[in-house]
């Protein structure tokens, strides 16, 4: 019986300290962000704001091009996770669905695409941009995000749609249905945890890429959040409490992503792992 209650407590007492050593931090960064700059600098840690203020969030608020910026980085983002999602939803439904000469090379070299690291190409890139006059432009950083995020998009619903049987599909086209029609009414809406888990991967990859937005777009019109980000405490020195500010502000659009898709995103990201 001892040994029972140890087999259940030790992976319990495990996920608590992982819970904390990984909560902390999110939860000083944001404390911080409300502190008086006298608790902020104080020698005694203050752990819990006591005077909450907002005025480093105006400071933050307060700099140059911000709202620029969050517009910037919220076009970029959403059209890269959107253009990914249609892309790959239909092409991982040819690969898991029919079968032509070249497919298993196809789906390699996809997976060698996930697996390659970005940062090497972005002199490579740069070229490419720069040779088409497209430097400053949103336009080069949402088709290269969109690329980032499709070889993962594309193999975890490959995997979705490889689970969901081929009966269900062929019943609706002997009722009338078009093959898009029974994808759209059948497949579809059953893909809707790995259509999550694919979204909110791709829009933390999106909203956080820093080194290729730095290469390609110099104008402070043209920048998005991760520079913003860098730059802010460099201007502010040791004004941590508008640092954290900023840090927060960058953090919240994930955060709120991540509450309302967290169930069925982690369960996407599982399913997606193991079927097909």
């Amino acid at each position: 019986m001892k040994r029972s209650l140890m087999g259940r407590l030790w992976p319990n007492l495990v996920a608590v300290v992982l819970f904390i050593f990984c909560v902390f931090p999110v939860y000083w960064m944001f404390a911080t962000a409300f502190k008086p700059t006298g608790d902020i600098i104080a020698e005694d840690p203050v752990w819990f704001p006591t005077d909450a203020t907002l005025e480093h969030f105006r400071t933050a608020m307060e700099v140059d091009h911000f709202w620029t910026m969050v517009g910037n980085s919220l076009t970029v983002t959403i059209l890269a996770v959107l253009f990914s999602l249609i892309i790959g939803v239909t092409s991982a439904f040819a690969l898991a669905r029919m079968r032509f000469k070249g497919r298993r090379g196809f789906i390699i070299g996809f997976m060698l695409a996930q697996m390659a690291p970005w940062e090497v190409m972005v002199i490579a890139i740069y070229i490419i941009v720069r040779d088409a006059d497209m430097l400053n432009s949103l336009i080069p950083l949402t088709l290269f995000y969109m690329v980032m995020i499709l070889p993962f998009t594309l193999l975890t619903l490959r995997g979705f749609v490889a689970a969901v049987p081929r009966e269900l599909e062929e019943s609706a086209m002997v009722d009338g249905c078009t093959r898009m029609q029974a994808f759209r009414r059948v497949i579809l809406p059953l893909l809707a945890p790995g259509l999550m888990s694919t979204s909110l991967f791709g829009f933390i990859t999106a909203w956080n890429e820093f080194p290729l937005v730095l290469v390609l777009n110099k104008e402070a019109d043209a920048k998005t959040l991760p520079v913003w980000l860098s730059s802010f405490q460099t201007a502010f020195g040791d004004d941590w409490g508008a640092t954290m500010a900023a840090a927060s502000l960058f953090a919240i659009p994930i955060l709120i992503l991540f509450v309302f898709l967290q169930r069925r995103a982690v369960a996407g990201l599982t399913d997606g792992a193991v079927k097909g």
